[in-house]
C-alpha cells in the first residue's frame, strides 16, 4: 500500500532539509533533538544519495543555482519540493522489501519524474509511528539545473528547460500517484487505488491532531494513573462524526429516519448542496462536507447502504455490505472516449469503456422499448421531471427559511427565560444604575433577546417557549419529508438525463468515438 505525499518548502535554508533527513527530529514540532552537549543526534539508520549534486553540499549548490538564474529571492516563493513515498509495512515482512531496494526504487523514480533537478533521495527504515513502514524522501530544488528531453507528463515547454521552476498541478500529482501504483505492481507490492477517493479520508492535519491529542492524554494518565480504568483514546471531531454517522446508519430504516436520529441524538443537522451532503455539529457554524470524511459518508453511499440494509436483513449486524459497485437498476451515461484522458492514455481502459458503452446503449434501448416511450415522449417526461425537481427544491428552501426564523425565536425566547429573574430584580431595584453595573451581562442579553423577538414577531407579546418548540419540531419534520422528496426527485431526474443523453447517442445526435473490436463485443 505505497502512498505518495507532496510538501512545498518555503524555507530558504536548504541545509535544513539535509539535517532533517540525517538527524533525529521531534515528530510533533519538527525541531532537531539535541544531546547533553547541545549537538544534533544522527539517525540510527538511513541511506542518502544525490542526483546532480553532492548530498553534503546540497544547500550551497542550490543557492548557487538560484543566484545564477535570479530565482527564489522572495520569502513567499517555494524553494524546494519534498515528496515522500511510504511503503506498506507488510511489504517488508511478506515481500522482502529492504531499505537498499527502496532506495534504488526511489532513485529510479526521482530520475524519471524530476529530471534535471538537484535532488536528495533518502530512505528511512521506519516511520515516526514505529509502524515499520520503509519510506523514501525525495527533496528537489524548485529550480531546474539542466535542460532535459521533454516528457509526456510535462505540461509546459518550460518544464524541460534549465532555470525554470518545478511546476506542480493536480494533473501532475495524479500522474505521480499512477507512477507509484505502477511501481508497486511491477514489484508485486501491496497497493491501493490512489486515483480514486478513499472510503475513509484522513488528512495529514487530522492525523497529527489525533497524534498530539493522544500524546496529551497519555501524559495526563502517566501523571495520575488509574489502573482500574482502560486508557483513554483521543477522538478528533471528524473521527467522532464518522463513528456516530456509522452507528446511526446501522440503526436507520430510511434516509428520513437517519436524519432524524442524527439530530435527536447528537444535534447534528444534514445540509445538501449540489447533490452533496454535509454535517453541521451543534458547536460549529460551518458544516463538514461528507466527502472530507470519505466516500462512505457521502450521500450516495448513505442512501445505498440504508436501502441495502433494508433489503438484505431485518436486524443490523454491524457489518457493512459492499456498496462500492454501482446500483444494478441505474442506467449510466455513455462515456465519450475522445474526451476521456484515462482512456486516451490506456488502451486497456479504453477497451473497458467501449464494452461499458455498448452495455449502456442496450440498457437504454431496452428501457425505452419495454416502457413504450418514444423520443418525443421522453423529452416531455424530462421537462416535467425538471419542473418537479424545481418545485420540491423551492418548497424545501421556503421551509428552511421559516425554520431559520423559528430557530432564532427559540434561542431568543430561551435567553429571555434564563435572564427573566435578574431583569425583574433590575426593574424593582431602587438603584438601577448600580444594579446594571453589577449584572450588565445578564441585562444586555435580556434586552438584546427582547429586541430580536420584537423584530421577528412584530409584536410586543411573544409566543411561549412551548408554542415555539412545537412549531420548530413540526418544521423539522416537514423539512426532513421535503428533503426526502427532493432527493428522490433529483435521483429520478438524473437517471432520466442519462437515458436522454444515451438516446441522443443512439440516434447519432451526439455520437462519441466507440471502437468496436472483438475484445469489446
Amino acid at each position: 500500500m505505497a502512498v505518495i505525499k507532496h510538501i512545498a518548502i518555503k524555507n530558504s535554508n536548504y541545509d535544513a532539509a539535509y539535517d532533517y533527513l540525517t538527524t533525529k527530529h521531534d515528530e510533533f514540532t519538527s525541531k532537531p533533538i539535541l544531546d547533553e552537549n547541545g549537538k544534533k543526534i544522527p539517525r540510527e539508520s538511513f541511506i542518502i544519495e544525490g542526483i546532480n549534486c553532492d548530498p553534503t553540499s546540497f544547500g550551497r549548490e542550490c543557492e548557487d543555482l538560484n543566484l545564477r538564474y535570479g530565482k527564489n529571492k522572495k520569502s513567499s516563493e517555494i524553494k524546494a519540493h519534498h515528496y515522500i513515498i511510504s511503503f506498506d509495512p507488510r511489504d517488508r515482512d511478506d515481500n522482502g522489501l529492504t531499505s537498499k531496494q527502496a532506495q534504488a526504487l526511489g532513485m529510479k523514480f526521482a530520475q524519471k519524474n524530476f529530471p534535471g533537478h538537484q535532488t536528495l533521495v533518502c530512505t528511512h527504515p521506519d516511520g515516526h509511528n514505529s509502524a515499520g513502514n520503509i519510506h523514501v524522501h525525495i527533496v528537489i530544488n524548485s529550480v531546474r539545473a539542466f535542460d532535459v528531453t521533454r516528457q509526456d507528463f510535462m505540461e509546459r515547454p518550460a518544464d524541460s528547460l534549465a532555470g525554470h521552476k518545478h511546476h506542480v498541478t493536480k494533473d501532475f500529482l495524479e500522474y505521480l500517484k499512477s507512477e507509484t501504483m505502477l511501481m508497486c505492481q511491477k514489484e508485486a507490492f501491496y497497493q491501493v487505488d490512489l486515483l480514486n477517493p478513499a472510503k475513509i479520508r484522513i488528512t495529514d492535519r487530522e492525523y497529527w491532531a489525533q497524534r498530539r491529542g493522544q500524546a496529551k492524554l497519555d501524559a495526563e494518565s502517566t501523571l495520575s494513573p488509574t489502573p482500574d480504568k482502560p486508557p483513554k483514546k483521543y477522538e478528533t471531531e471528524k473521527g467522532f462524526l464518522r463513528r456516530v454517522i456509522t452507528n446511526t446508519m446501522l440503526d436507520s430504516q430510511s434516509i428520513d429516519d437517519f436524519q432524524k436520529k442524527l439530530f435527536e441524538k447528537y444535534g447534528i443537522e444534514i445540509h445538501e448542496s449540489r447533490g452533496s451532503i454535509s454535517y453541521l455539529t451543534p458547536d460549529r457554524k460551518k458544516p463538514i462536507r461528507g466527502r472530507s470524511l470519505g466516500t462512505d459518508f457521502e450521500k450516495d453511499f448513505v442512501q445505498r447502504f440504508i436501502v441495502s440494509q433494508q433489503n438484505s436483513y431485518r436486524k443490523p449486524s454491524g457489518k457493512r455490505p459492499d456498496l462500492t459497485a454501482p446500483a444494478q437498476k441505474s442506467i449510466g451515461r455513455i462515456t465519450n472516449i475522445s474526451t476521456c484522458e484515462k482512456a486516451q492514455r490506456s488502451p486497456a481502459y479504453a477497451t473497458v469503456v467501449n464494452r461499458s458503452n455498448l452495455q449502456k446503449m442496450a440498457a437504454t434501448s431496452n428501457f425505452l422499448l419495454s416502457n413504450g416511450i418514444s423520443p418525443d415522449e421522453l423529452e416531455a417526461i424530462r421537462t416535467a421531471s425538471k419542473a418537479h425537481v424545481k418545485e420540491t427544491h423551492t418548497a424545501l428552501k421556503e421551509t428552511e427559511a421559516k425554520l431559520h426564523k423559528v430557530d432564532k425565536m427559540y434561542k431568543a425566547r430561551l435567553t429571555l427565560l434564563k435572564n427573566k429573574d435578574v431583569y425583574k430584580q433590575f426593574l424593582d431595584s431602587p438603584n438601577r444604575k448600580k444594579f446594571r453595573e453589577e449584572h450588565s451581562a445578564e441585562i444586555l442579553l435580556y434586552e438584546a433577546a427582547r429586541r430580536e423577538l420584537q423584530e421577528l414577531t412584530g409584536q410586543k407579546k411573544f409566543p411561549s417557549l412551548k408554542d415555539i418548540k412545537t412549531e420548530r419540531t413540526a418544521l423539522y419534520q416537514q423539512k426532513h419529508a421535503q428533503y426526502e422528496a427532493y432527493s428522490e426527485a433529483r435521483a429520478h431526474d438524473k437517471e432520466l438525463a442519462n437515458i436522454e443523453a444515451n438516446m441522443n447517442v443512439i440516434l447519432d445526435r451526439d455520437k462519441p468515438e466507440i471502437t468496436k473490436d472483438k475484445s469489446s463485443l
